[in-house]
C-alpha cells in the first residue's frame, strides 16, 4: 500500500510517499517557509496558507514525474488534521480530501503531535511500546506515555511558553534570525558558560509540568541590563545563548527522567523540532543509557509529509468521507481509541 502524507499544519510544506509493504519512502520533500516569516520575527497564519496553496501541487508533481509514478499509483491520503493554525491545516485537509475524492480513495487524518511521537520507531526496531516521548517544538513541550499508536497518556506539558517559543523569542531578544532554535544552538558555542546563570523555572517541582516564561523573563531583564550598562555586544549575546539553552535543557532533563521513573518507562524517544539541538542530545546521553534513546533522523525532527505517511500506516484507520473538518486544538488524549 502507497501512502502519500502532507503536512502543513504551521510554516512548512511536506510531503512524503510511504510503501508500508517495503516499510521504505519512495519520495519526501518539504518547502520551509522560515527566510519568509523570518522578516517578521514568527509565522504569519495568512502567508504560510498561501504558501502552502501555491507549494503543494508543484511538490507533488515534481516527485511523481521525478520517479516516473502515476497519481493512480496512491492508495490512500493521510494528512494533518490538528493541531496547528487553522489557515494552514485548512488548505492540507482540502487539497488532500480533494485529491482523493478525484482518485477515488480514502483518506486518514493524523494528529500533528502523534506523528512526532511515533516517527522515531521508522528507524528503531528496538523501540516497543509502551514508551516515553519528550515533545518538543515551537508549538509544544510535553511528556506522553506512548501505550500503542491509539493511545497516548500526557504526562507533563508546559503551563506557558512553549520551549521552542521560548527559544525563538530569546533568539529575536538578541538579535538572531528565525527560527529561533539553531540560531541559539550555533551563537551557544562561543559563550563563556561561567559569565550569566538562568533560573530553573518548575525543575524541582513535584508534577511533571514546564514553564518557560519566567526563563525567556530573565533573558529580557538581563538583555536590558547589559543595554544600559553599554556591555550588550556579541560576547554578551552568546554567553547569553549559551546560559539560556542549559537552563532550558536542564529542565528538560530533569523532568523527563523523573517521568520515566514515575512511569516505569525505560526507553524514551526525543521529538519535535528542538530535539534536534544536539546539546540537548549529549545532555541526555549522560544521564540515560544511549541504546534507550531514541529520535528521528535530524532531518525529520521538524515537520514534515514522512511523518505523517508512516503515522498513518501504524494507525490505518480509513475515511470515505469528504468532509473538511479540522482541529487546531487537539489533545492526545482525545484521540480515538477505537
Amino acid at each position: 500500500m502507497q501512502i502519500l502524507g502532507i503536512e502543513t499544519s504551521c510554516d512548512e510544506t511536506g510531503i512524503a510517499l510511504f510503501d508500508n509493504k517495503s516499510n521504505k519512502f519512495i519520495f519526501e520533500s518539504l518547502y520551509s517557509q522560515a527566510e519568509k516569516h523570518n522578516l517578521f520575527g514568527g509565522v504569519v497564519p495568512e502567508l504560510a496558507a498561501r504558501d502552502h496553496v501555491n507549494k503543494l501541487l508543484p511538490l507533488i508533481d515534481e516527485e511523481l514525474k521525478a520517479k516516473k509514478i502515476n497519481l493512480e499509483d496512491i492508495d490512500v491520503i493521510a494528512y494533518t488534521e490538528g493541531p496547528g493554525l487553522r489557515g494552514p491545516l485548512m488548505v492540507g485537509t482540502a487539497f488532500s480530501k480533494a485529491l482523493a475524492f478525484s482518485l477515488g480513495i480514502p483518506t486518514i487524518p493524523i494528529h500533528h503531535m502523534e506523528a512526532h511521537l511515533i516517527m522515531a520507531k521508522y528507524e528503531s526496531d528496538n523501540l516497543l511500546y509502551p514508551f516515553m516521548t519528550l515533545l518538543v517544538s515551537g508549538g509544544h513541550t510535553l511528556l506522553a506515555k506512548v501505550n500503542s499508536p491509539n493511545n497516548y497518556e500526557i504526562i507533563g506539558e508546559s503551563i506557558d511558553d512553549a520551549v521552542g517559543e521560548a527559544f525563538d523569542k530569546t533568539a529575536k531578544l538578541l538579535g538572531f534570525n528565525y527560527p529561533g532554535g539553531p540560531e541559539i544552538e550555533k551563537n551557544a558555542l562561543k559563550g563563556n558558560s561561567s559569565s550569566i546563570e538562568f533560573p530553573r523555572p518548575m525543575i524541582n517541582s513535584l508534577d511533571l509540568n514546564f514553564s518557560f516564561s519566567g526563563l525567556k523573563t530573565a533573558v529580557l531583564y538581563e538583555v536590558k541590563r547589559l543595554k544600559i550598562e553599554k556591555k550588550f555586544n556579541n560576547q554578551t549575546k552568546y554567553d547569553i545563548a549559551l546560559a539560556f539553552q542549559d537552563a532550558a535543557i536542564d529542565c528538560l532533563v530533569k523532568k523527563s527522567i523523573k517521568a520515566m521513573r514515575r512511569e516505569d518507562c525505560n526507553q524514551l524517544v526525543l521529538s519535535g523540532g528542538v530535539a534536534a539541538n544536539k546539546a540537548l542530545r549529549e545532555k541526555f546521553k549522560g544521564e540515560i543509557n544511549e541504546k534507550n534513546i531514541y529520535y528521528p533522523d535530524l532531518s525529520r525532527c521538524t515537520d514534515n509529509g514522512a511523518m505523517i505517511a508512516f503515522a498513518a500506516s501504524e494507525k490505518l484507520n480509513f475515511r470515505n468521507d469528504h468532509l473538511i473538518e479540522v482541529k487546531p486544538r487537539w489533545s492526545l488524549e482525545d484521540i480515538n481509541n477505537g
